[in-house]
Protein backbone atom coordinates (compact mmCIF):
# COMPACT_ATOMS: atom_id res chain seq x y z
CA UNK A 1 0.00 0.00 0.00
CA UNK A 2 1.32 3.59 -0.42
CA UNK A 3 -0.06 6.86 1.32
CA UNK A 4 -2.74 8.73 -0.21
CA UNK A 5 -3.89 12.12 -0.60
CA UNK A 6 -6.01 13.78 2.08
CA UNK A 7 -9.76 12.90 0.93
CA UNK A 8 -8.36 9.85 -1.12
CA UNK A 9 -9.51 7.08 1.12
CA UNK A 10 -11.77 4.28 0.45
CA UNK A 11 -14.70 6.02 1.60
CA UNK A 12 -14.37 9.04 -0.43
CA UNK A 13 -14.44 6.61 -3.56
CA UNK A 14 -17.46 5.38 -2.34
CA UNK A 15 -18.96 8.68 -1.89
CA UNK A 16 -17.81 9.73 -5.75
CA UNK A 17 -19.26 6.66 -7.24
CA UNK A 18 -22.44 7.71 -5.81
CA UNK A 19 -22.56 11.31 -6.84
CA UNK A 20 -23.99 10.83 -10.23
CA UNK A 21 -20.78 11.67 -11.66
CA UNK A 22 -19.68 10.32 -15.09
CA UNK A 23 -16.99 8.40 -14.72
CA UNK A 24 -16.59 6.53 -17.56
CA UNK A 25 -16.71 9.71 -19.60
CA UNK A 26 -19.60 8.76 -22.13
CA UNK A 27 -22.47 10.16 -20.21
CA UNK A 28 -24.24 6.61 -19.61
CA UNK A 29 -23.38 4.82 -22.59
CA UNK A 30 -21.90 1.26 -22.47
CA UNK A 31 -19.83 0.41 -25.97
CA UNK A 32 -18.31 -2.38 -27.60
CA UNK A 33 -13.96 -2.07 -27.24
CA UNK A 34 -11.83 -3.35 -29.56
CA UNK A 35 -8.11 -4.30 -28.86
CA UNK A 36 -7.22 -1.04 -30.80
CA UNK A 37 -9.70 1.15 -29.17
CA UNK A 38 -7.90 -0.44 -25.55
CA UNK A 39 -4.29 0.37 -26.58
CA UNK A 40 -5.20 4.20 -27.15
CA UNK A 41 -5.90 4.16 -23.53
CA UNK A 42 -2.93 3.91 -21.78
CA UNK A 43 -2.01 7.26 -19.99
CA UNK A 44 -2.44 8.38 -16.54
CA UNK A 45 -5.23 11.12 -17.49
CA UNK A 46 -6.88 8.66 -19.69
CA UNK A 47 -6.45 4.80 -18.48
CA UNK A 48 -8.74 1.87 -19.60
CA UNK A 49 -8.61 -1.51 -18.00
CA UNK A 50 -9.77 -5.00 -19.21
CA UNK A 51 -10.36 -7.40 -16.54
CA UNK A 52 -12.30 -10.49 -17.36
CA UNK A 53 -14.05 -9.42 -20.78
CA UNK A 54 -15.19 -5.88 -19.45
CA UNK A 55 -13.44 -2.54 -19.71
CA UNK A 56 -13.50 -0.02 -16.67
CA UNK A 57 -12.31 3.50 -17.30
CA UNK A 58 -9.86 3.37 -13.83
CA UNK A 59 -8.95 7.52 -14.28
CA UNK A 60 -10.59 8.41 -11.59
CA UNK A 61 -9.86 5.53 -9.39
CA UNK A 62 -6.46 6.34 -10.12
CA UNK A 63 -5.31 8.60 -6.67
CA UNK A 64 -8.06 6.30 -4.63
CA UNK A 65 -6.03 3.08 -5.51
CA UNK A 66 -4.27 1.85 -2.50
CA UNK A 67 -1.61 0.09 -4.08
CA UNK A 68 -0.92 3.43 -5.94
CA UNK A 69 -1.60 4.57 -9.76
CA UNK A 70 1.74 2.81 -10.87
CA UNK A 71 0.32 -0.23 -10.06
CA UNK A 72 -2.69 0.25 -12.20
CA UNK A 73 -0.80 1.67 -14.82
CA UNK A 74 1.02 -1.97 -15.51
CA UNK A 75 -1.99 -3.32 -17.00
CA UNK A 76 -3.38 0.03 -18.92
CA UNK A 77 -4.96 -0.18 -22.67
CA UNK A 78 -4.45 -4.15 -21.84
CA UNK A 79 -6.20 -7.05 -20.27
CA UNK A 80 -5.23 -7.12 -16.74
CA UNK A 81 -7.09 -10.03 -15.63
CA UNK A 82 -4.00 -12.09 -14.74
CA UNK A 83 -1.83 -8.92 -12.74
CA UNK A 84 -5.39 -8.65 -11.02
CA UNK A 85 -5.58 -11.99 -9.87
CA UNK A 86 -1.46 -12.23 -8.71
CA UNK A 87 -2.30 -9.14 -6.42
CA UNK A 88 -5.91 -9.21 -5.54
CA UNK A 89 -8.45 -11.68 -6.85
CA UNK A 90 -10.02 -11.60 -3.75
CA UNK A 91 -10.95 -7.73 -4.20
CA UNK A 92 -14.58 -7.43 -5.74
CA UNK A 93 -13.89 -4.92 -8.48
CA UNK A 94 -17.55 -5.44 -9.86
CA UNK A 95 -18.80 -3.69 -6.83
CA UNK A 96 -16.13 -1.22 -6.64
CA UNK A 97 -15.62 -0.03 -10.33
CA UNK A 98 -19.16 -0.16 -11.01
CA UNK A 99 -20.05 3.36 -12.15
CA UNK A 100 -16.48 3.22 -14.16
CA UNK A 101 -17.77 0.52 -16.62
CA UNK A 102 -16.89 1.30 -20.33
CA UNK A 103 -18.25 -1.79 -21.58
CA UNK A 104 -17.37 -5.33 -22.98
CA UNK A 105 -14.37 -6.42 -24.89
CA UNK A 106 -15.41 -6.76 -29.00
CA UNK A 107 -14.92 -10.38 -29.73
CA UNK A 108 -11.99 -11.00 -32.24
CA UNK A 109 -13.02 -12.00 -35.61
CA UNK A 110 -11.81 -14.46 -37.40
CA UNK A 111 -10.61 -14.00 -41.26
CA UNK A 112 -12.06 -16.80 -43.25
CA UNK A 113 -10.37 -17.92 -46.12
CA UNK A 114 -12.15 -17.81 -49.46
CA UNK A 115 -12.01 -20.39 -52.59
CA UNK A 116 -9.86 -23.27 -53.54
CA UNK A 117 -7.94 -22.54 -50.22
CA UNK A 118 -10.75 -22.60 -48.31
CA UNK A 119 -11.89 -26.05 -49.46
CA UNK A 120 -8.27 -27.11 -49.59
CA UNK A 121 -8.53 -26.19 -45.20
CA UNK A 122 -11.32 -27.66 -44.75
CA UNK A 123 -10.58 -30.72 -46.17
CA UNK A 124 -7.24 -30.98 -44.68
CA UNK A 125 -9.03 -30.11 -41.02
CA UNK A 126 -11.40 -32.72 -41.54
CA UNK A 127 -8.90 -35.97 -42.77
CA UNK A 128 -6.73 -34.49 -39.41
CA UNK A 129 -9.64 -34.87 -37.53
CA UNK A 130 -10.45 -38.31 -38.96
CA UNK A 131 -6.91 -39.53 -37.72
CA UNK A 132 -6.92 -37.44 -34.62
CA UNK A 133 -10.01 -37.24 -32.84
CA UNK A 134 -10.16 -41.08 -31.72
CA UNK A 135 -6.61 -41.10 -30.25
CA UNK A 136 -6.73 -37.91 -28.53
CA UNK A 137 -10.22 -38.47 -26.75
CA UNK A 138 -9.16 -42.25 -25.96
CA UNK A 139 -5.99 -40.61 -24.34
CA UNK A 140 -7.85 -37.87 -22.78
CA UNK A 141 -9.92 -40.40 -21.37
CA UNK A 142 -7.95 -42.64 -19.97
CA UNK A 143 -5.56 -39.50 -18.58
CA UNK A 144 -8.76 -38.35 -16.18
CA UNK A 145 -9.68 -41.66 -15.27
CA UNK A 146 -6.46 -42.37 -14.13
CA UNK A 147 -6.28 -39.08 -12.66
CA UNK A 148 -10.12 -39.37 -10.59
CA UNK A 149 -8.86 -42.61 -9.44
CA UNK A 150 -5.59 -41.47 -8.14
CA UNK A 151 -6.55 -38.25 -6.55
CA UNK A 152 -10.15 -38.26 -5.25
CA UNK A 153 -13.12 -40.14 -5.38
CA UNK A 154 -16.38 -40.09 -2.77
CA UNK A 155 -19.68 -42.39 -1.62
CA UNK A 156 -22.32 -41.80 0.98
CA UNK A 157 -24.06 -44.13 3.36
CA UNK A 158 -26.59 -43.91 6.29
CA UNK A 159 -27.99 -45.49 9.08
CA UNK A 160 -31.64 -44.75 10.72
CA UNK A 161 -29.55 -41.50 12.48
CA UNK A 162 -26.67 -41.19 10.52
CA UNK A 163 -25.27 -39.53 7.17
CA UNK A 164 -21.53 -40.52 6.44
CA UNK A 165 -19.73 -38.92 3.32
CA UNK A 166 -16.42 -40.97 2.38
CA UNK A 167 -13.83 -39.38 0.67
CA UNK A 168 -11.07 -40.94 -0.71
CA UNK A 169 -7.66 -39.10 -1.54
CA UNK A 170 -5.49 -41.26 -1.40
CA UNK A 171 -3.02 -38.71 -0.34
CA UNK A 172 -0.41 -39.56 2.64
CA UNK A 173 -0.24 -37.46 5.77
CA UNK A 174 -3.76 -35.90 5.52
CA UNK A 175 -4.80 -33.74 8.25
CA UNK A 176 -7.27 -31.43 9.85
CA UNK A 177 -5.83 -28.79 8.04
CA UNK A 178 -6.52 -29.84 4.70
CA UNK A 179 -10.34 -30.32 5.57
CA UNK A 180 -12.84 -27.76 4.70
CA UNK A 181 -16.45 -28.39 5.37
CA UNK A 182 -19.31 -26.05 5.68
CA UNK A 183 -23.01 -26.93 5.72
CA UNK A 184 -25.41 -24.47 5.13
CA UNK A 185 -28.86 -24.51 5.15
CA UNK A 186 -29.26 -24.24 0.98
CA UNK A 187 -25.34 -26.80 0.71
CA UNK A 188 -23.22 -29.21 1.89
CA UNK A 189 -19.70 -28.42 0.59
CA UNK A 190 -16.90 -30.75 1.92
CA UNK A 191 -13.28 -29.65 0.51
CA UNK A 192 -9.88 -31.55 0.20
CA UNK A 193 -6.85 -29.96 -0.34
CA UNK A 194 -3.92 -31.65 -2.45
CA UNK A 195 -1.30 -29.37 -3.50
CA UNK A 196 -1.94 -26.67 -5.43
CA UNK A 197 -5.80 -28.20 -6.30
CA UNK A 198 -8.85 -29.25 -4.32
CA UNK A 199 -11.24 -32.38 -4.36
CA UNK A 200 -14.87 -30.73 -4.12
CA UNK A 201 -18.22 -32.63 -2.82
CA UNK A 202 -20.95 -29.75 -3.41
CA UNK A 203 -24.63 -30.84 -3.39
CA UNK A 204 -27.59 -28.83 -2.43
CA UNK A 205 -30.18 -29.60 0.30
CA UNK A 206 -32.27 -33.12 -0.24
CA UNK A 207 -35.86 -32.49 0.36
CA UNK A 208 -36.88 -29.95 3.36
CA UNK A 209 -33.79 -30.80 5.16
CA UNK A 210 -31.11 -27.80 6.41
CA UNK A 211 -27.89 -29.60 6.88
CA UNK A 212 -26.95 -26.76 9.10
CA UNK A 213 -29.27 -27.83 11.98
CA UNK A 214 -26.91 -31.14 12.09
CA UNK A 215 -24.25 -31.43 14.11
CA UNK A 216 -21.03 -32.31 12.35
CA UNK A 217 -18.47 -34.75 12.73
CA UNK A 218 -15.06 -35.14 10.58
CA UNK A 219 -12.96 -38.03 11.18
CA UNK A 220 -9.54 -38.17 8.89
CA UNK A 221 -7.02 -41.70 8.50
CA UNK A 222 -4.09 -40.25 8.07
CA UNK A 223 -2.17 -42.44 7.16
CA UNK A 224 -4.57 -43.71 4.17
CA UNK A 225 -5.92 -40.52 3.25
CA UNK A 226 -9.81 -41.30 4.22
CA UNK A 227 -11.97 -38.43 5.25
CA UNK A 228 -15.09 -39.14 6.67
CA UNK A 229 -18.00 -36.55 7.02
CA UNK A 230 -20.93 -37.98 9.51
CA UNK A 231 -23.79 -35.56 9.76
CA UNK A 232 -26.90 -36.45 12.41
CA UNK A 233 -30.14 -36.58 10.89
CA UNK A 234 -33.00 -34.45 12.06
CA UNK A 235 -35.40 -36.88 11.53
CA UNK A 236 -35.01 -40.88 11.51
CA UNK A 237 -36.21 -40.85 7.36
CA UNK A 238 -34.28 -43.19 4.67
CA UNK A 239 -32.62 -40.64 2.46
CA UNK A 240 -33.02 -41.12 -1.18
CA UNK A 241 -30.08 -39.46 -2.31
CA UNK A 242 -27.12 -37.21 -0.69
CA UNK A 243 -28.65 -33.60 -2.34
CA UNK A 244 -29.11 -32.22 -5.38
CA UNK A 245 -24.99 -32.06 -7.44
CA UNK A 246 -24.35 -28.17 -7.87
CA UNK A 247 -21.67 -26.96 -10.51
CA UNK A 248 -18.54 -27.80 -8.76
CA UNK A 249 -19.47 -31.30 -7.37
CA UNK A 250 -16.94 -34.08 -7.64
CA UNK A 251 -14.46 -31.44 -9.36
CA UNK A 252 -10.67 -31.88 -9.32
CA UNK A 253 -9.25 -28.34 -10.22
CA UNK A 254 -6.16 -25.46 -9.09
CA UNK A 255 -7.29 -23.87 -6.02
CA UNK A 256 -6.99 -20.21 -7.64
CA UNK A 257 -9.77 -21.18 -9.88
CA UNK A 258 -12.24 -21.83 -7.75
CA UNK A 259 -13.16 -18.72 -6.44
CA UNK A 260 -13.21 -17.97 -2.35
CA UNK A 261 -15.99 -19.56 -0.28
CA UNK A 262 -17.32 -17.33 2.85
CA UNK A 263 -18.98 -18.47 5.79
CA UNK A 264 -20.62 -16.59 8.84
CA UNK A 265 -18.80 -15.89 11.69
CA UNK A 266 -19.84 -14.07 15.60
CA UNK A 267 -17.65 -11.87 17.35
CA UNK A 268 -17.20 -13.55 20.49
CA UNK A 269 -14.85 -10.93 22.31
CA UNK A 270 -12.68 -7.75 21.93
CA UNK A 271 -9.79 -7.23 24.13
CA UNK A 272 -7.07 -4.65 23.80
CA UNK A 273 -3.66 -5.62 23.27
CA UNK A 274 -2.07 -1.93 22.99
CA UNK A 275 -3.60 1.73 22.28
CA UNK A 276 -4.59 0.53 18.95
CA UNK A 277 -4.29 -3.04 18.35
CA UNK A 278 -7.72 -5.54 19.26
CA UNK A 279 -7.95 -9.29 19.62
CA UNK A 280 -10.98 -9.82 17.84
CA UNK A 281 -12.23 -13.81 18.56
CA UNK A 282 -14.98 -14.86 16.47
CA UNK A 283 -16.57 -18.10 16.44
CA UNK A 284 -16.90 -20.66 13.62
CA UNK A 285 -20.68 -21.99 12.69
CA UNK A 286 -21.12 -25.25 14.74
CA UNK A 287 -21.24 -26.95 11.19
CA UNK A 288 -18.12 -25.76 9.72
CA UNK A 289 -15.18 -27.47 10.05
CA UNK A 290 -11.94 -25.15 9.33
CA UNK A 291 -8.61 -25.30 10.34
CA UNK A 292 -6.26 -22.13 9.64
CA UNK A 293 -2.57 -23.45 8.18
CA UNK A 294 0.42 -21.82 9.63
CA UNK A 295 1.46 -19.39 7.34
CA UNK A 296 -1.96 -18.74 5.84
CA UNK A 297 -4.51 -15.99 5.84
CA UNK A 298 -8.26 -15.59 5.39
CA UNK A 299 -10.28 -12.40 4.39
CA UNK A 300 -12.56 -10.73 6.00
CA UNK A 301 -16.16 -9.62 3.81
CA UNK A 302 -18.34 -6.71 5.20
CA UNK A 303 -20.68 -4.26 2.82
CA UNK A 304 -20.04 -1.06 4.37
CA UNK A 305 -22.44 2.22 2.47
CA UNK A 306 -23.66 -0.18 -0.14
CA UNK A 307 -20.11 -1.49 -1.01
CA UNK A 308 -18.58 -4.68 -0.56
CA UNK A 309 -14.72 -4.96 1.20
CA UNK A 310 -12.44 -7.32 1.42
CA UNK A 311 -9.47 -7.38 3.07
CA UNK A 312 -6.58 -10.17 5.05
CA UNK A 313 -5.70 -10.86 7.95
CA UNK A 314 -3.41 -13.39 9.33
CA UNK A 315 -5.12 -15.49 12.37
CA UNK A 316 -2.92 -15.70 15.07
CA UNK A 317 -3.10 -17.91 18.62
CA UNK A 318 -5.09 -16.59 22.10
CA UNK A 319 -1.63 -15.95 23.97
CA UNK A 320 2.27 -16.97 23.10
CA UNK A 321 2.60 -20.53 24.56
CA UNK A 322 5.86 -20.87 26.90
CA UNK A 323 5.85 -24.72 26.75
CA UNK A 324 7.00 -26.55 23.63
CA UNK A 325 6.57 -30.15 24.57
CA UNK A 326 3.88 -30.78 23.06
CA UNK A 327 2.08 -29.28 19.78
CA UNK A 328 -0.82 -26.42 20.80
CA UNK A 329 -4.32 -27.84 20.08
CA UNK A 330 -7.32 -25.91 19.67
CA UNK A 331 -10.33 -26.47 19.58
CA UNK A 332 -10.77 -25.61 16.21
CA UNK A 333 -13.70 -23.13 16.96
CA UNK A 334 -12.30 -19.91 16.91
CA UNK A 335 -10.32 -17.77 14.64
CA UNK A 336 -8.02 -14.70 16.39
CA UNK A 337 -6.99 -11.65 14.61
CA UNK A 338 -4.86 -9.17 15.70
CA UNK A 339 -6.19 -6.12 13.92
CA UNK A 340 -4.87 -2.45 14.36
CA UNK A 341 -7.34 0.32 14.14
CA UNK A 342 -6.81 3.07 12.08
CA UNK A 343 -8.06 6.58 12.80
CA UNK A 344 -9.27 6.85 9.00
CA UNK A 345 -9.38 3.66 7.86
CA UNK A 346 -13.14 2.45 6.54
CA UNK A 347 -12.19 -1.07 7.23
CA UNK A 348 -10.96 -1.47 10.81
CA UNK A 349 -13.26 1.07 11.98
CA UNK A 350 -16.49 -1.14 10.98
CA UNK A 351 -14.38 -3.70 12.50
CA UNK A 352 -13.92 -1.66 15.92
CA UNK A 353 -17.69 -0.78 15.78
CA UNK A 354 -18.81 -4.70 15.74
CA UNK A 355 -20.60 -5.70 18.85
CA UNK A 356 -20.00 -8.71 20.40
CA UNK A 357 -22.55 -11.24 19.00
CA UNK A 358 -22.24 -9.04 15.35
CA UNK A 359 -21.39 -11.53 12.48
CA UNK A 360 -18.60 -10.80 9.90
CA UNK A 361 -18.36 -13.13 6.82
CA UNK A 362 -14.49 -14.93 6.97
CA UNK A 363 -13.47 -16.77 3.61
CA UNK A 364 -11.15 -19.95 3.60
CA UNK A 365 -7.92 -19.85 3.84
CA UNK A 366 -4.94 -18.70 1.23
CA UNK A 367 -1.75 -19.22 1.17
CA UNK A 368 1.66 -20.18 -0.59
CA UNK A 369 3.63 -20.70 2.84
CA UNK A 370 4.17 -24.57 3.11
CA UNK A 371 5.51 -25.89 6.67
CA UNK A 372 8.04 -27.85 5.10
CA UNK A 373 10.23 -24.97 4.31
CA UNK A 374 10.86 -25.01 8.10
CA UNK A 375 10.86 -28.75 9.21
CA UNK A 376 14.41 -29.10 8.26
CA UNK A 377 15.94 -25.40 9.74
CA UNK A 378 18.46 -24.66 12.08
CA UNK A 379 18.15 -20.80 12.42
CA UNK A 380 14.57 -18.57 11.61
CA UNK A 381 14.72 -15.25 11.68
CA UNK A 382 11.59 -12.95 11.45
CA UNK A 383 11.90 -9.94 10.77
CA UNK A 384 8.45 -7.82 11.51
CA UNK A 385 7.56 -4.18 11.77
CA UNK A 386 3.95 -3.56 13.50
CA UNK A 387 1.03 -6.10 12.73
CA UNK A 388 3.56 -7.71 10.40
CA UNK A 389 4.24 -9.20 13.35
CA UNK A 390 0.66 -11.47 13.09
CA UNK A 391 2.03 -14.25 10.60
CA UNK A 392 5.47 -14.70 12.86
CA UNK A 393 2.88 -15.64 15.75
CA UNK A 394 1.93 -19.37 14.73
CA UNK A 395 5.23 -19.98 13.07
CA UNK A 396 7.34 -19.14 16.18
CA UNK A 397 5.31 -22.19 17.76
CA UNK A 398 5.19 -24.43 14.87
CA UNK A 399 9.06 -24.09 14.88
CA UNK A 400 9.65 -24.10 18.28
CA UNK A 401 7.02 -26.85 18.94
CA UNK A 402 8.25 -29.17 15.82
CA UNK A 403 11.03 -28.65 14.20
CA UNK A 404 13.58 -30.93 16.52
CA UNK A 405 16.97 -29.54 14.32
CA UNK A 406 15.95 -26.02 15.51
CA UNK A 407 18.95 -23.94 17.36
CA UNK A 408 17.23 -20.76 17.21
CA UNK A 409 14.71 -18.35 16.31
CA UNK A 410 14.88 -14.39 16.30
CA UNK A 411 12.49 -12.26 16.09
CA UNK A 412 13.44 -8.85 15.15
CA UNK A 413 10.35 -6.70 15.68
CA UNK A 414 10.29 -2.72 14.08
CA UNK A 415 7.70 -0.20 15.68
CA UNK A 416 7.73 3.28 16.55
CA UNK A 417 7.24 3.54 19.76
CA UNK A 418 7.56 1.44 23.09
CA UNK A 419 3.46 1.70 23.52
CA UNK A 420 3.86 -0.11 19.62
CA UNK A 421 4.77 -3.03 21.01
CA UNK A 422 2.44 -6.02 20.33
CA UNK A 423 2.54 -8.59 23.01
CA UNK A 424 6.25 -7.49 24.42
CA UNK A 425 5.56 -8.94 28.06
CA UNK A 426 5.10 -12.35 26.27
CA UNK A 427 7.55 -12.62 24.11
CA UNK A 428 10.23 -11.65 26.62
CA UNK A 429 9.04 -14.50 29.18
CA UNK A 430 9.38 -16.63 25.90
CA UNK A 431 12.90 -15.35 25.50
CA UNK A 432 13.46 -16.30 29.13
CA UNK A 433 11.86 -19.37 29.23
CA UNK A 434 13.49 -21.05 25.88
CA UNK A 435 17.08 -20.64 25.20
CA UNK A 436 16.14 -21.04 21.51
CA UNK A 437 14.19 -17.81 20.79
CA UNK A 438 15.31 -14.04 21.13
CA UNK A 439 13.47 -11.05 20.13
CA UNK A 440 15.19 -7.70 19.48
CA UNK A 441 12.87 -4.35 19.67
CA UNK A 442 13.94 -1.79 17.54
CA UNK A 443 11.99 1.39 17.77
CA UNK A 444 11.91 4.33 15.11
CA UNK A 445 10.38 6.80 17.28
CA UNK A 446 11.71 6.24 20.98
CA UNK A 447 11.68 8.33 23.67
CA UNK A 448 14.73 9.84 25.50
CA UNK A 449 14.39 7.24 27.87
CA UNK A 450 14.51 4.02 25.26
CA UNK A 451 18.09 2.04 26.25
CA UNK A 452 17.45 -0.40 23.54
CA UNK A 453 18.17 -0.40 19.40
CA UNK A 454 16.84 2.39 17.72
CA UNK A 455 16.15 3.62 13.70
CA UNK A 456 14.81 1.92 10.48
CA UNK A 457 15.45 -1.72 8.72
CA UNK A 458 19.34 -1.09 7.31
CA UNK A 459 21.62 -4.04 6.44
CA UNK A 460 24.13 -2.46 8.41
CA UNK A 461 21.08 -2.77 11.80
CA UNK A 462 20.51 -6.27 10.71
CA UNK A 463 23.76 -7.51 10.27
CA UNK A 464 24.13 -7.04 14.19
CA UNK A 465 21.06 -9.75 14.65
CA UNK A 466 21.20 -11.92 11.30
CA UNK A 467 24.19 -14.45 12.07
CA UNK A 468 24.12 -17.86 11.78
CA UNK A 469 24.81 -20.11 15.02
CA UNK A 470 27.23 -22.35 13.11
CA UNK A 471 28.95 -21.82 9.76
CA UNK A 472 26.33 -23.21 6.97
CA UNK A 473 23.50 -23.49 9.10
CA UNK A 474 20.52 -23.79 7.33
CA UNK A 475 18.51 -20.74 7.43
CA UNK A 476 15.29 -19.18 7.01
CA UNK A 477 14.56 -15.44 7.07
CA UNK A 478 10.73 -14.47 6.82
CA UNK A 479 9.94 -10.46 6.24
CA UNK A 480 6.17 -8.93 6.81
CA UNK A 481 5.37 -5.47 7.43
CA UNK A 482 4.45 -2.34 5.04
CA UNK A 483 5.41 -2.13 1.69
CA UNK A 484 8.11 -0.06 1.75
CA UNK A 485 10.13 -2.35 5.35
CA UNK A 486 9.46 -5.03 3.30
CA UNK A 487 10.97 -4.11 0.32
CA UNK A 488 13.88 -2.69 2.19
CA UNK A 489 14.29 -5.69 4.59
CA UNK A 490 14.58 -8.11 1.09
CA UNK A 491 17.19 -5.64 -0.47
Amino acid sequence: QVPLKPGRSLMDWIRLTKSGKDLTGLKGRLIEVTEDELAKHNKKEDCWICIRGFVYNVTPYMEYHPGGEDELMKAAGTDGTDLFDQVHRWVNYESMLKECLVGRMAVKPIAAPKGEAFKNEIISIMLYSKLNIFWYAQRMYIFFSLLYFLFYSYDWFQTDSLITIVIYTKQKDMNAELVIVDCQDKRLRGEIIVGDHSYLVEVGRYCNFAYETFSLLVHIAEKVGKVEIILKKKDNVHWKMLGQPLESHNTFIKRMDRGLFYRKCKLVSKTEVTHDTKLLCFMLPKSTHLHVPTGQHVYLKQIIAGTEVVKPYTPVLPFLPLDFKEPLHHDGAHIYLMIKIYSCGLFTQALDHLQIGDYISVSNPEGNFKKSQVQTLEDLFLLAAGTGFTPMVKLMNFALTEVSCLRTVKLIFFNKTEDDILWRNQLEQLALKDERFDVQFILSQPTKDWVGKQGKISSSLLSEFVKRSKKDSKVLICICGPTPFTEQGVQ
